[in-house]
């Protein structure tokens, strides 16, 4: 009998069946040709403290003053404060906060099997002081998150800012098996009007060609760093060659080995079962270096060196840490939709529903990954 190794490389890209796109937006005012906020106070994002009152004055869409326009608790002088334009408007936002709008930087729009249509996933941003978001991967395909791109900032939707990152290889001809495909393939997609690329692995050699060309025509990229090719190119290769952030914690332990290049992978292991690949994931961290030594020291020093982003998304992760607090949440049974709570019950084909058999053996685990995962970030 012969035996025959088969090595492919295939580009892995992750699309779903569109979901229904944001309606026009038949509410709310403005724009104005100035929009004062009155009275409010003002938490700057500088790290400095909460100072109020002050009134914030916006004209074409930039804040071009702060106006501190008293003491709390005393009555303000009119006299001090801006004059309002013919035209403009003004917000009584006293006894409240203003904040800068949050940057949500691994924001998928959704799919079909969530049950989410784009309406429901901007205005729950919204609600939440989001207001730029980051599609990795544009899973309803390029052309229409540009669409809805366009229309947020034309504000014909009720939406946030959207940055567009093309899963590496979206709508290639064919399989990208040399670099110069790869190098062919990213100028296309820049001429699309794509921000950015999210890469899931490659071949080393696709891998740097991709990502110097990327960096070479001034877009932004973030990667992935999946199992399947993570033993041969981690963070560290990634920052090199250009990449300007990764996602989750993938290839970030894995350029903190000292003594493997693999993880430990137990006997039966299978990437395609979910339940495998992150229970195993929760034990990653503990097999990097440790915490302040030397070798952890020298990687944390080359990614500052190159201005790297660390995207971590811990949320997503939490409930491996207590599954049962996450499940019963006594807000699931008003607010959660039907849908999401459906698609996430623990389930072998839901991506990120792998809780098949978890219990106290993994949350324990999954605690101290976090330990080690959050003492680098």
């Amino acid at each position: 009998m012969k035996f025959f190794l088969c090595t492919f490389f295939l580009i892995s890209v992750n699309t779903y069946a569109q979901i229904q796109k944001a309606p026009a937006r038949n509410e709310g005012e403005g724009p104005w040709p100035q929009l004062i906020i009155r009275g409010v106070t003002l938490i700057n994002s500088t790290g400095a403290p909460p100072i109020g009152p002050v009134d914030i004055v916006i004209e074409k869409n930039r804040i071009i003053s702060i106006n501190n326009v008293g003491s709390p608790g005393v009555p303000i002088n009119n006299e001090r404060r801006p004059k309002l334009k013919d035209g403009g408007k003004e917000l009584n936002a006293e006894g409240m906060f203003a904040l800068p709008g949050f940057i949500d930087m691994h924001g998928h729009i959704g799919g079909r099997e969530q049950g989410t249509p784009a309406e429901y996933v901007f205005k729950l941003w919204m609600a939440h002081g989001i207001t730029t978001i980051r599609d990795p991967s544009a899973g309803n395909g390029l052309a229409w998150v540009l669409d809805q791109k366009r229309k947020s900032e034309n504000d014909s939707i009720t939406a946030p800012r959207i940055f567009a990152y093309t899963s590496f290889g979206q709508g290639a001809k064919q399989s990208i098996t040399t670099s110069q495909q790869a190098i062919d393939w990213v100028k296309e997609n820049a001429k699309k009007g794509a921000d950015g690329i999210k890469f899931f692995g490659a071949p080393p050699q696709i891998m740097d060609a991709a990502l110097r060309e990327n960096k070479k025509l001034g877009l932004r990229s973030a990667c992935h760093h999946a199992q399947m090719d993570v033993a041969r190119w981690n963070v560290l290769n990634s920052a090199r060659a250009g990449l300007t952030s990764m996602e989750h914690w993938y290839g970030l332990p894995e350029a903190l080995f000292t003594d493997k290049t693999i993880q430990n992978y137990p006997p039966g292991y299978n990437y395609a079962n979910e339940q495998h690949r992150f229970e195993e994931a929760g034990k990653l961290w503990k097999q990097a270096a440790p915490p302040y030594s030397e070798h952890w020291n020298k990687v944390m020093n080359e990614l500052l060196s190159l201005d790297f982003t660390l995207d971590p998304t811990f949320n997503i992760y939490d409930a491996n840490r207590d599954l049962q607090r996450a499940r019963r949440a006594e807000w699931h049974e008003d607010y959660t939709l039907p849908s999401l709570w459906k698609f996430y019950e623990p389930s072998r084909q839901s991506h990120g529903s792998y809780w098949i058999n978890w219990g106290t053996e993994q949350e324990v685990v999954w605690k101290e990954n976090y330990r080690l995962w959050m003492t680098f970030i």
